[in-house]
């Protein structure tokens, strides 16, 4: 069976308002790479913020940002050059749908090669007889192929055990619960929604009769034991700087799993303290085909985060307040953003990985030299992953293992 990746992202907007009409002059079209670097800025920035949890992390940087840019296309004014600013989107914004249907459209591209399976999906959910304008309508439909549904968040039950149902359909049912009911209520106007799955094999599968019970060392200082899959090949590798870096690819080698781990055992909180993009942009650049060893455990676990606080830290001030202009949306009510809620899976097995992720925002009334002998990637102890498009640069998923066999 193929491993799987599920993400799941929901944007609650309630009371305050939102203001300005999407641009309905022509966009210059920008290559998609733009917003993927933008994207890959966006998600460093933001793990710099949730490294802070305890035990395992993992989340969607790409889903995360397609919600919101999504939500920024209703944005106005300095609403929306803060989000602008925050998610790293090239020059005023304007192009950012665009772009993104680009970007998606890429990365859902089919070559022949590619034998993994990725979905995206999108979907705005509207408070009955609330007015959209038709222009963001149109941008969410057509940018970003979201459909649009209507619901009564004054039944909120019922509101959000229709958007979960979407959620899971579209992650294989493995993310479930993405809203509560008090997620919702009766000031809840519109909760826009983006779910994003990964199945796929590696290029060279695990041997399951190579994996073995070993002891994996926690940052907390003690250690567990931890099924540890082993393969050696030919590897995108790198070592500097206190750590090293390989890159696993996928069947087709399109998508592939970049793993950054210390040299020490307690090392990942130095490592994750220097992590940025234009670090991360190096350490890939200098990877080098080599011969080596890899060791890495078998893990699985789901993680579900409430990013508001996360996102004002990072600037996204106006659109959690009762200042917030998404005008771009209504002329009716005030809106502001409520929460974005962020849900994600990974399971990492022998044959590939399988992972998937949801986010939903929610609105409501306002109120160094690399050495020439084979290298051993053992990660016996914490250590980054990633899961990128090659051509893009995009960070699908992003994640750390503290222990491989929490959940």
């Amino acid at each position: 069976m193929n491993r799987r990746t599920f993400l799941g992202l929901g944007v609650v907007f309630g009371g305050t308002f939102m203001s300005g009409l999407f641009a309905t002059e022509p966009v210059n079209r920008t290559h998609p790479d733009t917003v993927a670097a933008g994207n890959t800025a966006f998600a460093l920035d933001l793990y710099g913020r949730i490294r802070a949890e305890q035990g395992n992390v993992f989340c969607s940087p790409f889903s995360i940002s397609a919600a919101l840019a999504m939500t920024s296309a209703g944005a106005r004014g300095e609403t929306l050059a803060e989000m602008n600013k925050v998610l790293h989107l090239p020059g005023d914004g304007s192009s950012a749908p665009i772009q993104f249907a680009d970007l998606i459209l890429q990365l859902l591209r089919n070559d022949g090669k590619s034998k993994y399976e990725l979905h995206i999906a999108n979907a705005l959910w509207v408070q009955n007889g609330f007015p959209i304008k038709p222009v963001f309508v149109d941008v969410v439909k057509t940018q970003y192929h979201a459909v649009m549904r209507q619901t009564d968040f004054g039944q909120p039950v019922d509101a959000v055990a229709a958007i979960n149902r979407w959620v899971e359909l579209k992650t294989n049912d493995k993310i479930k619960d993405l809203l509560k009911p008090d997620n919702v209520d009766s000031t809840t106007r519109l909760v826009l929604t983006n779910a994003i799955y990964f199945k796929g094999k590696w290029h060279k599968q695990f041997k399951k009769e190579m994996t073995r019970e070993e002891p994996f060392f926690t940052t907390s200082g003690g250690s567990t034991k931890a099924p540890l899959m082993h393969q050696g090949g030919n590897y995108r590798h790198v070592a500097t700087d206190g750590m090293q870096a390989v890159a696993l690819p996928y069947e087709g080698d399109n998508l592939e799993m970049v793993l950054l781990l210390p040299d020490d055992k307690d090392g990942l909180g130095k490592l994750e303290s220097n992590l940025s993009m234009e670090r991360l942009d190096g350490l890939l650049k200098a990877m080098k085909r080599r011969e080596g060893d890899v060791a890495i455990p078998r893990f699985k676990f789901t993680q579900k985060i409430e990013l508001s606080k996360e996102l004002q830290d990072l600037g996204m001030k106006l659109a959690f307040s009762n200042g917030a202009d998404f005008s771009g949306m209504t002329s009716a009510d005030r809106l502001k953003i409520d929460q974005v809620i962020h849900k994600a899976f990974v399971d990492v097995n022998e044959e590939g990985t399988e992972a998937a992720a949801a986010t939903g925002v929610t609105m409501k009334l306002a109120a160094a030299p690399v050495p020439q002998d084979r290298f051993n990637f053992r990660a016996d102890h914490p250590f980054l992953f990633a899961i990128r498009d090659v051509k893009s640069g995009s960070l699908l998923f992003l994640g750390r293992v503290n222990d491989p066999t929490k959940q």
